[in-house]
């Protein structure tokens, strides 16, 4: 059993204030490996008072030195991956091999692109040609408290502290408590790299008691969340009383538009295995699969065959297939979701309720598909958070764009055909955040956000760094004065 029940607070190992144990549980046993402490207000004043302190000189570093430092954490975490992949395993399920090449690794790859993003980034620069002494100047907004999720939790995490830094604020995060092992890991990392005393702070906790605390706190200039939509409004909320910068990274349904000249067997098969991946605990994964009649038949029989193919396994073992669902709140939430399908009048042609065959202990669940289902449905409103796809046929690409847009949410999209034109035409209508074209993949650097219920902000490049930033006009500016 590891004991990890201290913070990292002004650049020590610190116990809480009051002592509040909880256990980590390894969703493929059901077993706690791990016990960690559940900070409280008064660990978030001690971390924030920390950032406060630090604020002042680690805002005025050169963009020389931060950039050293960055260096040194890229360093650290690459010496450190495999741990690293290794406590994302043990606390959140992902299959080891996941959890190296994909979870882990997606954590160097941001440190990586914001290096680069902060060598080049202008943070002074004359209003235009015709007004020179019209400077703008982009400043550190100040202490930030930054809230990460369980299911990504090096990519979110590399993806608010890294650029939070880079533009020369300090941070208090408090990472999920279902998945804080890995953000222990993180915080050595950072010590290991050299920052500053009070620059980085880690506060463990749950949503209601420390992320509320954060919110609230007026020592903390901005909140950067990621979540469910219910606990993002609750953080704005919360935020509103000081008046804070509220970044949001929340929910989404994303649609994955399937058009009759697409090839259909690769369409098909990539959007199962995107939705599944991860045990499609994954906020952009494509869970609604709209496809044009023509080919719908078709499409339902070749989603059916592939997911009987797709193999669950312990986390622990090497292979590419899905572990198990995050925790009992997680599978609950599945399951009744499958139920709600069902009950609904969806096909089932894949999967069902219950745990797979061979399994009586672990949150795994069996993927699933269901066909002939309809926008007004539980499934293809709201997200589910698991391996469970819902199919739905439409006739032109008029309806698909209708039926795409038809949710509350605008994360991610997806479009499949062999008509680049209209690839794009189709794109430029979705309301989404982000939109993929034939399997087309992300590079870092890219935003990452959406419109409507599914955030506010973009996380990724330099609009990742941008987020951290305020804007400041000085008129009748001078060069060379200073």
């Amino acid at each position: 059993m590891l004991r990890k029940t201290n913070f990292f607070i002004d650049g020590k190992w610190v116990a809480p204030a009051v002592a509040k144990e909880l256990e980590v549980i390894n969703p493929a046993d059901e077993q706690a490996f791990a016990v960690i402490s559940l900070g409280s207000p008064a660990d978030v004043d001690k971390a924030v008072e920390a950032a406060q302190r630090a604020f002042p000189a680690w805002s005025a570093t050169s963009r020389e030195q931060r950039l050293a430092l960055l260096e040194k954490l890229l360093t650290a975490y690459n010496r450190r991956v495999r741990d690293m992949a290794q406590a994302i395993s043990w606390e959140m399920g992902a299959p080891i091999k996941l959890a190296l090449e994909s979870q882990a690794s997606s954590g160097a790859g941001h440190i990586k692109s914001f290096i680069e993003v902060l060598k080049r980034f202008e943070f002074e620069e004359p209003l235009n040609a015709a007004n020179p002494q019209e400077r703008i100047v982009r400043e550190p907004i100040g202490v930030c408290g930054l809230i990460t999720p369980w299911n990504w939790p090096m990519n979110q995490v590399a993806l608010k502290v890294v650029p939070a830094l880079a533009a020369g604020c300090t941070v208090v995060l408090k990472p999920s408590e279902i998945a804080p092992m890995s953000s222990i890991v993180f915080a050595e990392m950072m010590e290991e790299a050299g920052f500053p005393a009070g620059v980085f702070n880690m506060v463990n906790g749950d949503g209601p008691t420390v992320g509320e605390a954060m919110s609230r706190h007026p020592g903390i200039d901005m909140m950067s969340f990621t979540g469910s939509t219910r606990a993002g409004v609750a953080v704005t909320k919360a935020a509103s009383e000081t008046v804070k910068r509220v970044t949001l990274e929340l929910g989404g349904k994303s649609p994955n538009i399937v058009f009759d000249d697409a090839d259909l067997t690769d369409a098909v098969t990539r959007g199962l295995a995107h939705c599944f991946e991860n045990t499609g605990q994954s906020c952009n994964a494509p869970s609604r699969m709209l496809v044009q009649r023509p080919v719908y038949d078709k499409a339902v029989d070749i989603a059916a065959k592939y997911a009987a193919t797709v193999k669950i396994g312990n986390p622990a073992e090497d292979g590419d297939h899905i572990g198990p669902l995050s925790s009992d709140v997680q599978f609950d939430k599945v399951q009744g979701m499958i139920d709600a399908g069902i009950k609904e009048g969806a096909r089932v042609v894949a999967g069902g309720l219950g745990r797979p065959e061979g399994f009586n202990r672990g949150y795994f669940v069996r993927p699933t598909v269901f066909a002939d289902a309809n926008n007004d449905m539980r499934i293809a409103r709201e997200e589910i958070f698991g391996p469970v796809v819902a199919m739905i046929p439409f006739e032109t690409e008029e309806e698909a764009i209708a039926i795409a847009n038809d949710t509350p949410y605008g994360l991610s999209a997806y479009v499949q055909t062999g008509d680049k034109a209209r690839a794009q035409r189709v794109a430029r209508k979705l309301r989404a955040g982000m939109v993929q074209i034939n399997g087309t993949s992300r590079p870092y650097g890219s935003p990452f956000g959406g419109y409507k219920q599914s955030g506010l902000g973009r996380e990724g490049g330099k609009w990742g760094l941008e987020d951290f930033l305020e804007v400041k006009a000085i008129s009748g500016f001078e060069e060379g004065l200073d």
